[in-house]
């Protein structure tokens, strides 16, 4: 059998958007209130609240009204002046693209780059705070998802707090699929979404603001005011007595508060944990296999992503085209500089179950068999079993 490429696949196992739980499903067809209506208000009021839990802040979050993306390039607007020195941190081509957000709005940026399948150094980033006293925001990619690499965000935002600069964290792909928060990471702004580790839809940006950076954004004439990447204009939108500076996205919020709800009821650590055993079995399988792994080491390697580098000779939006075709699977290919070079395997929301690995192992050998590559996918399979069953190491 063949899935036809206008038809669904079976198993989405992408990096973003990912396949929403069913709850969320079913909340979104829920009836779109008026946002003045008291009963929304009253809801807005309460999915802020759970999110604030889900962040684990002690002040309430923003909700913005798009997909990170958005959250991204408000938070690049309304907390970085002309005057600031920005040192932007590149392991991958997100952290590459919030650097372009960065010099629209500051002149004086710094990077510290290295190669794709790597992760800044902390010890690096406290040479460049020594060298250039006058940094005063640094931005990081937690989870760079192109790469299935992560940054030691928290050890890197002890360095920024100790030097007294602003921190903005992307902790877009990484945040309710593992242990990340704002406050862990010395975050003054942290911006995460509700479509992919949490398995909601695309469209929200969730968005911890940190006491002083909401000083410093109010006092930015620059930042955005009356437009939709405003941070500012949202900061009270959570209470029934202000108005909403637009109209939100209803049908959006009434599923961001259905995943809320399972991520809370499950418990952070039990989420984080299948994330965590669903990556590491397929990692597994993926070496038992002869193949490569993208990131440099294992300790590097996200639990939302596994990233796989593609064999010598082998097309690699050829190999996603036929685990989609053949076997109803879907993954995400690279983006940038990645592209091409290897294939990216999601572990988030629904898709972050120890079953999913198998399946991902089965379509993903299968379709490089296809195109001649062959790898011995029974010791792959058992491999990854091991895992699941504890028995490995």
């Amino acid at each position: 059998m063949h899935y036809r490429s206008h038809e669904q696949p079976v198993i989405m196992l992408t990096t973003g958007p990912v396949e929403a739980y069913p709850e969320v499903l079913r909340r979104l067809s829920r009836q779109v209130l008026y946002d003045h209506d008291p009963a929304f208000q009253a809801l807005y009021e309460r999915v802020v609240e759970k999110a604030r839990q889900a962040m684990r802040l002690s002040e309430r979050p923003v909700i913005l009204q798009g997909e990170p993306v958005l959250g991204l390039e408000a938070a690049a607007a309304s907390l970085i002046e002309p005057g600031d020195t920005v040192l932007n941190l590149v392991s991958g081509v997100y952290g590459k693209g919030f650097g372009g957000w960065a010099r629209r709005y500051s002149p004086n940026l710094l990077e510290i780059e290295v190669p794709y399948n790597e992760a800044i150094d902390p010890q690096d980033v406290a040479k460049i705070l020594r060298q250039h006293p006058e940094i005063s925001v640094v931005s990081v990619c937690h989870h760079d998802t192109p790469s299935g690499t992560l940054n030691p965000v928290n050890e890197i935002g002890a360095l920024v707090s100790a030097h007294g600069a602003y921190l903005i964290v992307d902790a877009v792909s990484s945040f309710g699929g593992m242990d990340t928060h704002p406050r862990a990471c010395h975050a003054d702004l942290y911006v995460t979404g509700a479509a992919k580790c949490l398995g909601a839809t695309p469209g929200l940006t969730l968005l911890g603001v940190s006491d002083r950076a909401w000083l410093k954004m109010k006092a930015n004439r620059m930042a955005p005011r009356g437009s939709a990447l405003s941070i500012v204009d949202w900061e009270q939108a959570w209470s029934p007595e202000r108005p909403f500076p637009f109209t939100p996205s209803i049908a959006e919020i009434n599923g961001l508060e259905a995943a809320l709800d399972l991520y809370l009821a499950e418990g952070p650590e039990r989420v984080w944990e299948r994330h965590a055993l669903t990556a590491r079995a397929t990692r597994a399988g993926i070496r038992a296999m002869g193949l490569s792994l993208w990131p440099a080491c294992d300790g590097i390697a996200s639990p939302t992503t596994t990233a796989i580098r593609v064999p010598d000779g082998i097309d690699e939006e050829s190999l996603r085209r036929i685990a989609r075709e053949r076997y109803g699977v879907l993954f995400s290919g690279g983006r940038g500089a990645t592209e091409g070079k290897l294939t990216r395997i999601g572990h988030m929301g629904p898709a972050a179950q120890p079953i999913f690995a198998i399946a991902a192992l089965s379509a993903y050998v299968g379709a490089l068999s296809s195109l001649g590559h062959q790898a011995a996918l029974g010791t792959g399979m058992e491999a990854a079993m091991a895992v699941i069953n504890g028995d490995a190491e």
